[in-house]
């Protein structure tokens, strides 16, 4: 049987013992191996550029530089990084802050042990998650935003299939599920995210949905 690939994580909080019970969590997976600890925002940095890392799990409040301009500073020199925020707040300024600054993924440090690991393999196999309570809130305020600015879609010339393409990421599926969905292949999928981010001008999937909802690209089913 062929070893399976490890999704590789860095750990990223100033408290010693939640960050050493978030290792220990991992550990007990077979898939995912934690290949760095960070006590502050710039070594989370320092580390997410010098290794071979898959996601960077961030608390927001750390010393030296903060959660939110550490994504930011990740997300601008390895955007294939996925960021997933780690944090005890659920006030909407903090989660809108973070997807701004490019995370995939908003995790309360009250999450159960299991829901912690899903939400790494779904980051991982390129979707996003933020908490359900939440969700709502996050759409309207980018409705909101939305129309405060006279934007339109159209300037960024997307294709029919790439606003397919969209709206299944907007249904939460994998870039597997999209290939399977659309009878092509997964590599055809990255390549039509990749002209999507360039056209909208975002480095990730989470904030090309996000903007997508913001111009009424794409519709939310609830």
């Amino acid at each position: 049987m062929q070893d399976m690939e490890k999704i590789k994580v860095i750990v990223a909080d100033d408290h010693a013992l939640v960050r050493e019970g978030i290792v220990k969590i991992i550990s007990l997976e077979p898939d995912i191996e934690v290949v760095g600890e960070a006590a502050d925002g710039e070594q989370a940095v320092e580390l997410a550029m010098n290794l071979d890392v898959d996601i960077v799990l961030m608390d927001i409040n750390m010393p030296k530089i903060n959660g939110i301009e550490a994504t930011k500073l990740i997300k601008t020199r390895k955007p294939q990084v996925n960021v997933i925020a780690l944090t005890i707040h659920e006030q909407e300024d903090y989660l809108f802050e973070m997807i701004k600054s490019g995370v995939s993924g908003y995790v309360l440090k009250d999450v159960r042990p299991d829901e912690l690991i899903v939400t790494i393999r779904r980051v991982a196999e390129g979707q996003a998650f933020m908490p359900p309570s939440l969700i709502h809130k996050v759409f309207e305020e980018f409705k909101r935003l939305s129309k405060e600015k006279d934007g339109s879609f159209n300037a960024f010339d997307l294709t029919e299939r790439e606003i397919e393409i969209l709206q299944h990421l907007a249904r939460g599926l994998s870039n597997r599920d999209i290939a399977e969905k659309l009878f092509i292949s997964e590599k055809t999928v990255k390549n039509h995210l990749t002209n999507i981010f360039q056209k909208m001008g975002v480095t990730d999937r989470t904030q090309a949905l996000l903007l997508a909802i913001k111009h009424d690209i794409v519709k939310i089913e609830v």
